[in-house]
């Protein structure tokens, strides 16, 4: 049995106040890492935060943070260092989405989840890595999505970033593997979560057909997989992309 400890590491988690990103800040808590969690929503971060602290035990620092505003980011991550001194992993977690057929999508909708799920990852990530090339050591995880490999309809915006994330996580591994600073990527497959909830009924049957393994996953199956390639037992995997999605890609 795998024994993961992760104390004295700072994990900041994008987009962590519910599903995957919470999942995730509970499982890098429960290994002992200090965790920052961050969302648009100051309070609630806070709440989160606090519930993580409470339940594993270790520090926690919930923080507002606006993807979408880089001065929001640049706030954030000042406090963050003032606060937990910087960050040893980082989890590109944040992304949203604007779903419509191409023929009806306007600029706007493009732009923004360019700017939130690609130019924010961006914005966070050279913020982080300045601490990590001190240290000589990092891990950075970006939560692509298999849609940016298989693609889907009416998202075009959001399937171009998740598969933008595939090359930005394999570039900057070339780039920052000689510092001791390892970046993969991880793309879910139909994960139960708020996002996913407000899709219909026939909808998420006409995706359950292509599941092999006949169900949804769940934010814990993908946090399962982050907690390992911030261990120990993934120093040698970089540049690499984790597909959990049931067998559906």
């Amino acid at each position: 049995m795998l024994c993961i400890d992760l104390r004295g590491k700072k994990a900041l988690i994008t987009g962590s106040t519910r599903g995957i990103g919470r999942s995730i800040g509970e499982f890098l808590a429960k290994a002992g890492a200090q965790v920052v969690i961050t969302g648009r929503d100051p309070s609630r971060a806070q709440e989160i935060a606090k519930e993580i602290s409470e339940k594993f035990q270790v520090q926690t620092l919930g923080v507002a943070m606006d993807m979408a505003n880089q001065e929001s980011i640049k706030e954030a991550y000042s406090k963050i260092e003032k606060e937990c001194g910087g960050v040893d992993i980082l989890i590109n977690n944040a992304g949203i989405t604007k779903d419509k057929l191409f023929l009806r999508m306007s600029l706007e909708d493009w732009e923004e989840v360019i700017r939130v799920n690609l130019t924010g990852t961006f914005l966070i990530t050279s913020l982080c890595v300045k601490g990590m090339l001190k240290a000589r050591w990092g891990r950075i995880i970006n939560i692509s999505s298999v849609v940016g490999f298989m693609g889907n309809v009416g998202q075009v915006n959001y399937s171009s970033t998740k598969s933008a994330l595939i090359g930005f996580t394999k570039s900057l591994a070339k780039e920052l593997a000689s510092r001791n600073i390892t970046v993969n990527a991880i793309a879910p497959g139909f994960i139960e979560t708020d996002m996913t909830a407000v899709l219909s009924e026939e909808i998420k049957q006409s995706y359950l057909k292509n599941i092999p393994l006949g169900r949804f996953g769940k934010p814990e199956d993908v946090a399962g997989a982050v907690l390992f390639l911030c261990s120990e037992y993934a120093d040698y995997i970089t540049g690499e992309v984790i597909h959990i999605n049931g067998g559906m890609y």
